[in-house]
């Protein structure tokens, strides 16, 4: 099972992206170094949306799509 999240950065832009523990995820993305590069200069990141997928290829293709529409889009994603 993978779970395919959004977080709000400090800066509000929206980060995309597929873990199997989005709690762990969030937590590497706010202190640790193996955070992704983009919100390691953006934190603190908050959770604003996760949806959970039964295989990798399903969230993977989930997170593609999401991250090739407007930050208008993904706003309606998250309301």
């Amino acid at each position: 099972m993978r779970f395919v999240y959004m977080v709000r950065c400090s800066d509000e832009t929206l980060y995309t992206g597929i873990a199997k523990d989005v709690d762990k995820r969030i937590s590497d993305h706010n202190t640790s170094k193996v955070g992704a590069k983009y919100t390691k200069s953006r934190r603190p990141v908050k959770l604003v949306r996760k949806k959970k997928f039964k295989d990798r290829i399903m969230a993977s293709k989930e997170e593609y799509r999401i991250k090739r529409i407007g930050k208008e889009k993904k706003e309606e994603l998250i309301h």
